[in-house]
């Protein structure tokens, strides 16, 4: 077994490091135990929306220095919120149920945080089952170009110019925003933007911070050269509903900060990109995926389902 950096001091930035995980938590008290199990003897805070439905109470019960939250039950955001303004720790670490970051990548985001007051977050890249980078890993400020550049598929020519990035592994790259999966923040400098906006049910609350970060003068940096396995949407309702969940809430983060102009190219634009996917998975007989896509563009239109509040 090999030593802890932290301990030893192999990477003088370790030292003294002070950081708690965040793990908000729906209905995935099996994906909670893999992860705990993986991260033995770290300070964890595990907000379960899900009220011990599956009961994740008793997977935390007894881990030194893992402590059960009972969430809100409104979302990421507010689960999130909860878990940070309860830590007594400088850094915090948010790091979804599904992902599957190792103890060095965490030591190593929270370690950039603590040496750069100037930096308002910091993440890892997330990489799908087949080792692919994840698309989402963070982006940039949603306009209608973006919107048709990603619509029509052009992004996968021009990498930079749509909404979403795929960065390439050990390649840099400036975004507007992170994906919350597995990000680093200063637990003083989160609270002073005001968190995660609650608003937001689940999606593009990241989007809402990272303006949030960018307005306050700092930076974000997405660490390319650290790569964490993510099963992406292992935790959460069924695909349908958080694809709906999704259109809703792209639309309502730009309907805050853009024109109704914008918002209605942005709509339009994502309509005529997924429409006819929608038509084409029909006529394959792909009911499923068909469903998808009529999932995402009814969220654009018609908002968020019955119950959530995006």
């Amino acid at each position: 077994m090999s030593a802890d950096p932290a301990a030893t001091g192999a990477d003088p930035r370790l030292r003294g490091l002070d950081y708690e995980i965040v793990l908000v938590a729906y209905r995935s008290a099996g994906l909670v135990r893999a992860l705990l199990d993986a991260l033995p003897g770290r300070p964890v805070a595990v907000v379960d929306n899900s009220h011990d439905v599956d009961g994740l109470a008793a997977v935390v019960a007894g881990r030194p220095g893992v402590r059960y939250l009972d969430g809100p039950g409104r979302g990421f955001a507010s689960g999130a919120n909860l878990g940070v303004r309860t830590s007594t720790h400088d850094i915090v670490v948010f790091v979804n149920p599904d992902s599957s970051p190792d103890v060095a990548t965490l030591d190593a985001l929270a370690a950039d945080i603590a040496a750069d007051p100037g930096l308002g977050a910091v993440s890892a890249t997330t990489v799908l089952p087949d080792g692919r980078v994840e698309i989402g890993v963070g982006g940039w400020e949603p306009t209608a170009r973006r919107a048709l550049v990603h619509a029509v598929g052009a992004h996968k020519v021009f990498p930079t110019a749509g909404l979403w990035a795929r960065p390439v592994p050990g390649k840099p790259i400036e975004l507007d925003w992170l994906s919350g999966a597995c990000m680093a923040v200063r637990r003083a400098t989160f609270d002073e933007l005001g968190g995660f906006d609650e608003q937001f049910f689940v999606y593009n609350e990241d989007v809402a911070f990272g303006r949030a970060i960018r307005e306050a003068g700092l930076r974000q940096r997405v660490r390319t050269d650290l790569l964490v396995p993510h099963l992406g949407g292992g935790s959460g309702e069924g695909k349908t509903h958080m694809l709906r969940l999704r259109g809703a809430s792209l639309v309502r983060y730009v309907r805050q900060h853009h024109p109704a102009s914008t918002v209605l190219g942005v709509r339009l634009a994502l309509t005529v990109g997924y429409g006819p996917r929608y038509l084409l998975a029909r006529a394959r007989g792909r009911s499923g995926l068909a469903a998808e896509h009529a999932a995402y563009v009814t969220g654009l239109w018609r908002g968020a389902p019955a119950g959530t509040s995006t």
